[in-house]
């Protein structure tokens, strides 16, 4: 059986998946290079430590934590194990079942992220949502909530139809 290319072209919906993508790289990019601008650490640090932050009491189960941030739990433990090593997180097993591991942020943790959030968001906010009004950027929203709740309930083997 022989592939062919997606269909492309203004209007296409692999256009419109390409270019999303793309644009996502790109934002990651440059959220990147003005981090290290600013000696702030990777983006994936201050996703981990949003995801913990947020969370109650700053703290989730390392498999809540991974399943909030879109992580595969491999990638999830190394990315914990640096911030550990920093003291940004603490790790602790469960009283009441010692396989599971709970993840915490502690004040270092806090302030970091504080600061990586000030350049992270004012690069969405000048190269992203600066081009997009208010009710495009709701109707965005909406639209991608849509779409990730079909991606997770197909990783669940729910089926979803188009509403």
């Amino acid at each position: 059986m022989s592939e062919t290319a997606p269909e492309t072209g203004p209007g296409s919906a692999p256009d419109l998946w390409f270019s999303f993508v793309r644009t996502h790289r790109l934002m990651i990019r440059e959220i990147e290079r003005r981090l290290a601008a600013a000696g702030l650490p990777v983006y994936a640090w201050y996703d981990v430590l949003w995801g913990l932050e947020s969370g109650q009491d700053g703290s989730r189960r390392m498999h809540e934590l991974a399943d909030a941030l879109a992580i595969e739990r491999y990638n999830l433990t190394r990315l914990v194990d640096k911030l550990e090593t920093d003291r940004l997180v603490t790790r602790t097993r469960s009283m009441e079942d010692g396989r599971a591991a709970f993840v915490s942020i502690t004040e270092d943790g806090k302030v970091l992220r504080k600061k990586m959030w000030t350049v992270y968001q004012a690069t969405v906010a000048d190269l992203f949502l600066a081009h997009f009004d208010s009710g495009e950027q709701q109707d965005f929203s909406a639209a991608l909530a849509r779409a990730a709740e079909a991606a997770r309930n197909a990783g669940q083997g729910k089926v979803q139809s188009k509403a």
